[in-house]
């Protein structure tokens, strides 16, 4: 990571995440498809538990974002005790934080749909959904965790790997787990729940064993293990702005499921089918800062300052790109993009008007992502947590409930443009401080 040709570095090291992440949101999608065959309320119940999905993703990732840039730039010092033991803490709190999920599937979820909506058959599909994710989610922490192991070491191929794993599986289960085919029950929503996690869970398990067996960098040892307080600090130092951020993401989905839910459950239907779409085009573009992270923290603990500065420049160059394709599927073709979901003429006038006004905002969204990403990298994570409050809680909530007041709910999709303009102003702000306070003194 500090002598490779940088931009043939980006893509070595990003390229296998982007396919892995591609494949990700290929699921994703394939889950709403399937399950978008059963009802529309179902397709309704799985967008309603985005909130604490989005919000149970976020914490494994964000710990990870800290592990990662710790150990990361432990490496790029030779410092390889601390990066070992960055490793052991982060797999201590993947475990911690799976044992709080748990007890919000068994205790929480119940409540949770009934503040969303009084629709006996909504609230029936999405416990019986969520639940099942809640309660077995020491998948996706296990597979988050050991993935990040992976990519802080520059191994990101075997994370495609692995997270391609468990998305086919994923992907092969789920008609399978949902209509009751070969023999299996018919399991409804709750079968997309199963496929789900049984996909984390074995692409955890391979994630484990690509670890211990091809990945020499990282050496784990459990036996008199104590978690270290101050290197647990550090990780959440970097790694809370983050899942802060996936709260404030959390907080934005439900309250916009609220505002929705007033003009009918079509409109939340259709937020739910609008985030599957757009994590084809967003997912890539995470795949890209995944490997975009090490490569920056670690030239930034080698002293590297060009070949930092160059990482981020051509990150935002491929991101922008990624994004310009969204914003042309997005306006030309989302009747055949909402066909895919079985849609109604009801869905169709919703969704039509909404992904055409939400996706001019993509291009503007890939600077953001990637100058974020920048700030985790150099340790100013909570440059990115603030920019992120600004957008979602300052700005796009009061501006939806504002627009929602108009009557008619295709002016509540501006909110989305409108926010991300304003996100883009503080990022630059954000910017300009940290290349005067860290990069222009490296």
């Amino acid at each position: 990571m500090g002598v490779m040709p940088v931009n043939k570095l980006l893509i070595t090291m990003s390229f296998p995440m982007m396919v892995s992440m591609l494949v990700q949101a290929l699921y994703n999608i394939v889950d709403s498809i399937f399950v978008a065959q059963i009802c529309e309320n179902a397709l309704t119940a799985v967008s309603m538990a985005f909130p604490l999905q989005t919000l149970m993703i976020g914490v494994s990732i964000g710990t990870g974002v800290g592990v990662n840039a710790i150990l990361s730039k432990a490496l790029g010092e030779k410092n390889f005790d601390r990066a070992n033991k960055a490793a052991e803490n982060g797999v201590f709190l993947a475990l911690v934080s799976y044992i709080v999920f748990l007890l919000i599937g068994i205790f929480a979820v119940g409540p949770f749909y009934r503040s969303q909506t009084t629709d006996p058959e909504i609230t029936k599909m999405g416990t019986d959904y969520l639940t099942v994710c809640l309660v077995t989610s020491f998948g996706i922490f296990g597979q988050t965790m050991f993935e990040r192991l992976l990519t802080s070491t520059g191994r990101t191929f075997l994370t495609m790997i692995t997270q391609g794993t468990g998305a086919i599986i994923n992907i092969i289960l789920d008609p399978i787990f949902i209509f009751g085919l070969c023999g299996m029950p018919r399991l409804g929503v709750k079968g997309a729940a199963v496929a789900t996690v049984i996909g984390q869970i074995i692409a955890a398990i391979f994630a484990i064993y690509m670890n211990k067996t091809r990945n020499p960098d990282i050496e784990m040892h459990f036996k008199g293990f104590k978690p270290d307080a101050g290197l647990i600090k550090e990780i959440y130092i970097i790694g809370v702005p983050s899942i802060i951020m996936q709260c404030i993401g959390s907080i934005m989905t439900y309250t916009m499921n609220r505002i929705l839910i007033s003009f009918s459950s079509t409109a939340v239907a259709v937020f739910g089918v609008y985030f599957k779409l757009q994590s084809f085009i967003f997912m890539p573009v995470f795949g890209l800062n995944g490997g975009t992270v090490p490569i920056i923290a670690y030239n930034f603990g080698a002293r590297s300052k060009e070949r930092l500065v160059k990482t981020w420049k051509l990150a935002w160059f491929y991101a922008t790109t990624i994004m310009l394709v969204g914003t042309v599927l997005f306006e030309t073709i989302p009747a055949k993009m909402f066909s895919l979901f079985k849609a109604s003429d009801d869905m169709l006038a919703i969704g039509i008007p909404a992904l055409r006004i939400i996706g001019v905002h993509f291009p503007v969204a890939a600077f953001c992502i990637v100058t974020g990403t920048l700030f985790q990298a150099l340790g100013k994570s909570v440059y990115s947590m603030i920019t992120s409050i600004m957008r979602q809680l300052v700005v796009l909530i009061p501006a939806a409930i504002l627009l929602s007041m108009l009557g008619n709910v295709v002016y509540v999709w501006w909110a989305f443009p409108i926010a991300e303009v304003m996100s883009a102003a503080v990022t630059i702000f954000y910017f300009f401080k940290i290349k005067k306070d860290i990069i222009d003194n490296i």
